[in-house]
């Protein structure tokens, strides 16, 4: 774009909609909870049908889908709601895509509540809760995790299976590290019958993994290894290690520590497969992705969004031979592969 086409007028509209931002969170997080979304897709889709139907009043119930309008989750026509394409696949809970339980890890109080004072948290270096931050093993919210982003992250698994085509893939021994809802290997599992999954994380996490294992029938070949992924003794001989969402909680002495344990623990030939937010080499996109950084800021201590060429760093002086970035079809995480 041209600079003659931008306009150089200063306005203050990006200041007051941030400060505002709070409001998006809590009112899509009580839209949720209202169950707008299904109702609407039910038929449900006027202000006084869905406060009937949800015990509200029906004024507020107006301005919440008022608001919802706004902010493109839902459309208005006269009176009458009608959900984006968007909404009725990942909000409307009839839906097999639906991610509304996200919410109770996306939008968990205590998880906000650690962004309340980020002066605080720049001056420090990280996270100011010292009793539950993300790596506390007695953190309840990791058992909040586990049962409430297991939808949204089956969707990943599914993309990752695809990109590495496990159906067709031999016999596999594959170590799960901070497995927590256990989709990715139960995936892997689903869909290679071959597969061993091993899986690591605290005890009460792998509760609900195990749940998850039952529930789709691969429990059999499903075991778990209790214990801080840093601590607990993996084995050996493993075909594939699935690192899926946890390194960008740890800064990259800590990454190089583990990545080097993974890396004896392999068998010859043996790949890591590590799925994370990677942004460009700039930091700043794209801007989903790279915002990921301001996540880790408030709920760890030294974690980060690394860009790959700080992972090919990081897994290069763990021993591994080589790096292969690949990007899924949909989502904003990359898959990076590297050979042991």
């Amino acid at each position: 774009m041209s600079t003659a086409a931008q306009d150089p007028t200063p306005k203050p509209e990006i200041i007051f909609e941030t400060l505002n931002a709070y409001q998006r969170t809590s009112a899509l997080k009580g839209a949720i909870q209202l169950d707008v979304f299904t109702g609407i897709g039910e038929g449900a889709d006027t202000a006084e049908a869905l406060a009937k139907r949800s015990r509200a009043d029906a004024r507020a119930m107006r301005i919440l889908c008022d608001y919802l309008v706004i902010l493109g989750f839902v459309t208005k026509s006269g009176n009458r709601y009608s959900l984006t394409p968007d909404s009725a696949a990942f909000l409307d809970r009839r839906s097999p895509a639906c991610l509304a339980s996200a919410v109770g890890f996306l939008a968990n109080q205590d998880l906000i509540n650690k962004y309340n004072d980020i002066a605080a948290v720049v001056r420090r270096g990280g996270t100011l809760d010292e009793d539950k931050h993300t790596g506390d093993p007695n953190n309840p919210i990791w058992i909040e995790f586990a049962r409430s982003m297991a939808p949204m992250q089956g969707m990943v698994a599914e993309g990752v299976a695809r990109l590495l085509d496990v159906d067709s893939a031999p016999k596999w021994k594959v170590l799960d590290i901070a497995a927590g809802h256990g989709m990715y290997g139960i995936t892997f599992a689903m869909h290679n019958p071959k597969a061993e999954i091993y899986a690591v994380d605290w005890p009460s996490v792998l509760e609900v993994a195990k749940e998850h294992a039952r529930g789709a029938g691969v429990e059999a070949r499903y075991y778990t290894l209790p214990g801080s992924a840093f601590e607990v003794d993996f084995g050996s001989g493993y075909d594939l290690v699935l690192l899926t969402g946890f390194l960008h909680h740890f800064d990259s002495p800590a990454i190089e520590t583990l990545l080097r344990k993974v890396h004896r623990a392999l068998a010859p030939g043996g790949r890591v497969v590590t799925v994370e937010f990677v942004p460009n080499e700039d930091r700043v996109t794209p801007p989903l992705v790279a915002a990921f950084a301001m996540v880790m800021l408030g709920v760890t201590r030294g974690g980060d969004a690394y860009p790959f060429s700080e992972y090919e760093r990081m897994f290069q002086n763990a021993g591994f031979s080589s790096n292969t970035r690949l990007h899924l079809p949909m989502g904003p995480q990359s898959v990076i592969v590297s050979a042991k």
